[in-house]
């Protein structure tokens, strides 16, 4: 893993991180783990380990810095772990969900948190749609993230429930991010955009954050 923790300290400086010597281990144990796993059962189409260290576990960490730290987070569709498992790494005062209609890669997550040994973090096999009835995660969460998961107009509708008055919605999304904000979702929400640039493999990104408009009487 070397290489590997090579790639995410260069990344991570050029972004003006500084990971301490714990932090990239814990991120490096997740990227064995992935690796063991994907070897199984289909994670990640990406298996060059510097692509990897790149394009998941650093564009994790950048869109971190973006995240007012709410104490409450479900990712959507976290898949692999991202942009969860990273965010909370670095930020370990988050108390985060991971949501995934897939119950293999529910597997591998909960497996990645007992590994790593991770507080406050777990994965949950279930649809967003349905949690929306569960008053367990109705309206209970501070920030909702979630990486490539959907557009936007879908992604904010089924947020939108789980979010706490005052909460947001950050979508991590590539180049064309922009093209997805509607006139609809302007109406709806106050939306902000941070851009950033991975390191080393020239790919454009975006956090997009969209916080519900107060309807007043």
């Amino acid at each position: 893993m070397k290489e590997f923790c090579h790639c995410l300290e260069k990344g991570a400086d050029v972004l003006g991180l500084n990971l301490s010597p714990d932090q990239t281990g814990l991120l490096a144990a997740h990227a064995r783990e992935l690796m063991h796993w994907n070897a199984k059962m289909n994670l990640t189409a990406i298996t060059d380990i510097r692509l990897m260290a790149y394009k998941h576990f650093v564009d994790a960490l950048a869109a971190a810095r973006f995240l007012e730290r709410p104490a409450r987070v479900m990712d959507i569709g976290s898949g692999a772990g991202f942009p969860a498992v990273p965010m909370k790494v670095i930020c370990p005062d988050l108390d985060i969900t991971m949501v995934d209609a897939v119950r293999k890669k529910v597997s591998f997550l909960n497996h990645v948190v007992r590994t790593l040994k991770l507080d406050n973090i777990s994965a949950l096999h279930a649809r967003v749609e349905d949690l929306a009835k569960d008053p367990g995660h109705f309206q209970m969460y501070d920030a909702v993230t979630a990486r490539g998961f959907a557009d936007l107009g879908k992604l904010a509708g089924l947020a939108c429930p789980m979010l706490a008055p005052g909460g947001r919605i950050y979508a991590l999304k590539g180049a064309h991010a922009l093209e997805e904000i509607t006139p609809e979702l302007k109406k709806q929400f106050h939306i902000t955009h941070k851009s950033y640039s991975l390191p080393f493999v020239d790919a454009q990104r975006f956090v997009v954050i969209l916080e519900a408009r107060q309807i007043h009487a």
